[in-house]
């Protein structure tokens, strides 16, 4: 499972940037993958059943994904195909039967871990996660949750193995930790 933490796709940042180091982390980190897996918060706002509103992401009609993408949620609701190749499927049935999912959609490929903070420590308590790409912008938002909380103060078992920056991001990544 590679898993990675969600950066802005090409479709969703801004014109004009540079390319450099953080174009370089986010070519790799779309490499191989064939499914997603995200909590119900990073789909969309709300809490509670769906209602009747036909929320279909923060992304317009071609979400960045092009491949299946698994939300996390207690409220289950039908599948949504969008253009572009990706269909969001709700699993209601917890993390393990979501990943289970994505791997046989990924189809040998990788599964990517979209986040947010809350699913991502799930994951990380279970000892399900190979990769983590994590990408600090020093942006302060005054709110939130916290990454590591939960975690008894960072991802146990896991070391940092990579660690560079650019005038925007810092990218660190963790893998397991030898024994």
């Amino acid at each position: 499972m590679g898993v990675r933490h969600p950066h802005r796709p090409a479709a969703l940042r801004p014109r004009g940037g540079e390319e450099g180091l953080d174009d370089r982390f986010l070519a790799r980190g779309d490499e191989g993958i064939g499914a997603t897996i995200m909590g119900r918060n990073m789909f969309g706002p709300g809490r509670g059943p769906w209602g009747d509103e036909k929320w279909t992401g923060w992304w317009g009609d071609n979400p960045p994904y092009h491949h299946p993408v698994f939300v996390l949620t207690h409220h289950p609701r039908p599948s949504v195909a969008m253009e572009g190749g990706t269909t969001f499927h709700f699993v209601a049935d917890g993390i393990e039967a979501a990943l289970e999912r994505a791997f046989d959609a990924a189809g040998g490929d990788d599964v990517r871990l979209g986040g947010g903070a809350a699913t991502v420590q799930q994951y990380l308590r279970a000892g399900l996660i190979d990769e983590l790409h994590l990408v600090i912008v020093p942006i302060l938002l005054g709110g939130g949750e916290r990454f590591f909380d939960h975690l008894d103060g960072g991802p146990e078992g896991y070391e940092c193995t990579e660690f560079v920056s650019s005038p925007a991001v810092a990218h660190v990544r963790f893998a397991p930790a030898a024994t």
